[in-house]
This record gives structure tokens, C-alpha cells and sequence, in this order.
């Protein structure tokens, strides 16, 4: 078993460097010298490049919980604020450990023993470089003797300036209240492009996309580049966030909205004990014409 407080893969134009111990995330991610994560700019986990979602998504309101047959409280967990809805679960502020390491792959492991969250489990993260990009695997494990709710996604941040499009087909979008916890879903019968066309500049959100259909894309014009986001067929809400005035933005496949666990625990993955869940997204790098 080996740990690394951070490691470089390298394959077809392709850069990746993780740094497992700092919430098994990804500092950088270029392709042939060009970056298309946003690459890490601070000493926070806010500021790496992107990090993993384990066992949930996005807020629990009040951290507090009820499946029948396990409740919990969890503490605010957000980093250097109050917020009192934690979120995004325990993966992202967690060392992990390097379980295989080559050229082009590595695997990551993190185990939670139970507490707060009241189902002990272990998380995989497997990244691998190729031809198609980057394909980074995220797998959860129930440890516990009862049926656990899972949630898995991933939390990439991209680069952004005026003219960066981002499109992509869902269903639904949800009206958040002041503190992000989902008020009122505005949802359609066919999948449409909530963005229009526009520029990310164009809607500062923080919110969940519902029904997702197909892949995602981003275009950056001004530099002639755009990527490609193919989630698993698992991943089916997309979370954006285009804070206003910044130079960046997320989209985060994941596979669930906000606060499911309290409003619909159905839509999450349940595993019984033993059982396993993984989902996967692909980032592929193209030229503009």
C-alpha cells in the first residue's frame, strides 16, 4: 500500500496530477499543455480541481435524516464558514490511500468506519488516461448490517471567461431557497437546453439540473477548445454552479439532487450490506472548427 501526497499520469496529450491525500482530488488536468480543469490556485479543497462525492451529493438540510431504519445528525462540514448544511459527504476532506499506481492509471481508496453517518463504508477511485481522455471511476461498498442510501458524483471546476458556453439536456430545474436547498422543481416534458445557448456569464445559479439526457459539453471559443462530459447512466442530475464575477465554473454530474435523502430517498441508490455501487464520467478534450 502506498501513499503519495500528490502524483503525475500521463498518456495520449493528456496531464493528470492527484493528490490523494488532499480528499483523493485532482489538481490539474491539461491536454497537449492546455488546461481544461481549472488547475489548483490555493491551500483549500475549494481550490483543487476538481474532488470526489461519497456517499452523497451536494446538502443534508440541518444534517439530520430519517430512512426508518437509521437516523443521524451530521455536523456542518463546509470549510472556514457556518453553513449549517453539510454536504458532499466525507470522500472530499478525507486522505486517501494509493492502492496501484502506472503511467496512465491509478486507483485511490478511502474508508469510513461509520459515526455520523451511521453505515460504515469504502469508497475506489480509479483514473485512467487514454485515446477517449480522462475516465474516472467512482465506486462505494456498504460495510454496515442494514441497507445504506448512496450517493456518488464528481465536482469538477472548469476555467471560464465571457464567452464560455456550457450545454446540456435535463428535464428539470430546481428553485433553490438563500442557502441552496431546494424549494420548487420547474420541470418539462421533453429535455431542453436551460442555458440557450448563452454564455455561463449570462446565470449565476447554484442548483440541480433533473433528467439528465445525453452528454455535456463545454465550448471556450476564445481559445479554440471545448471538452466533452460523458457520465454514467447512474449520474442522472447535473449540479452547476456559475458564481457571479468568478473565472470559473462547476458542473457536476451526480446521482442525485439536493437534500434526496430527507425529500426522496427513493432516488437514491440503496445498497444492501455488501453490495456495491460505481459510476463513471469521461472527460474527452476536441478542437473547435
Amino acid at each position: 500500500m502506498m501513499t503519495l501526497e500528490a502524483l503525475t499520469l500521463e498518456a495520449q496529450g493528456y496531464r493528470l496530477e492527484l493528490a490523494p491525500e488532499r480528499g483523493g482530488s485532482v489538481l490539474r488536468l491539461d491536454w497537449r499543455g492546455e488546461p481544461l480543469l481549472r488547475p489548483l490556485c490555493g491551500n483549500t479543497i475549494f481550490d483543487v480541481a476538481s474532488f470526489p462525492l461519497v456517499p452523497f451529493s451536494n446538502r443534508i438540510a440541518r444534517g439530520r435524516f430519517n430512512t426508518g431504519l437509521r437516523k443521524g445528525t451530521i455536523a456542518p462540514n463546509f470549510p472556514g464558514s457556518d453553513h449549517p448544511h453539510p454536504l458532499h459527504g466525507f470522500g472530499w476532506l478525507a486522505a486517501w490511500k494509493l492502492m496501484e499506481l502506472a503511467e496512465n492509471r491509478a486507483v485511490l481508496e478511502h474508508g469510513y468506519p461509520g459515526g455520523e453517518w451511521p453505515w460504515p463504508y469504502r469508497a475506489r477511485q480509479t483514473f485512467e488516461l487514454g485515446a477517449e481522455g480522462l475516465v474516472t471511476r467512482l465506486s462505494v461498498i456498504n460495510l454496515g448490517d442494514a441497507a445504506m442510501p448512496a450517493g456518488l458524483g464528481f465536482h469538477p471546476y472548469f476555467p471560464r471567461d465571457a464567452v464560455t458556453v456550457y450545454r446540456g439536456l435535463h428535464r428539470g430545474e430546481w428553485y433553490n431557497t438563500p442557502d441552496c436547498l431546494p424549494s420548487s422543481l420547474d420541470e418539462h416534458e421533453e429535455a431542453i437546453d436551460w442555458w440557450q445557448g448563452q454564455p455561463v456569464d449570462a446565470r449565476a445559479v447554484d442548483t440541480a439540473y433533473t433528467g439528465r439526457e445525453g452528454l455535456l459539453e463545454i465550448d471556450w471559443p476564445s481559445r479554440g477548445l471545448g471538452v466533452t462530459i460523458a457520465p454514467s447512466r447512474e449520474l442522472t442530475t447535473t449540479v452547476v454552479f456559475s458564481p457571479e464575477g468568478q473565472d470559473f465554473f462547476c458542473v457536476e454530474p451526480v446521482s442525485h439532487a439536493t437534500d434526496a435523502i430527507n425529500r426522496a430517498p427513493e432516488t437514491m441508490i440503496w445498497l444492501d450490506p455488501g453490495d456495491t455501487a460505481e459510476v463513471s464520467m469521461t472527460i474527452t478534450a476536441r478542437t473547435l472548427a
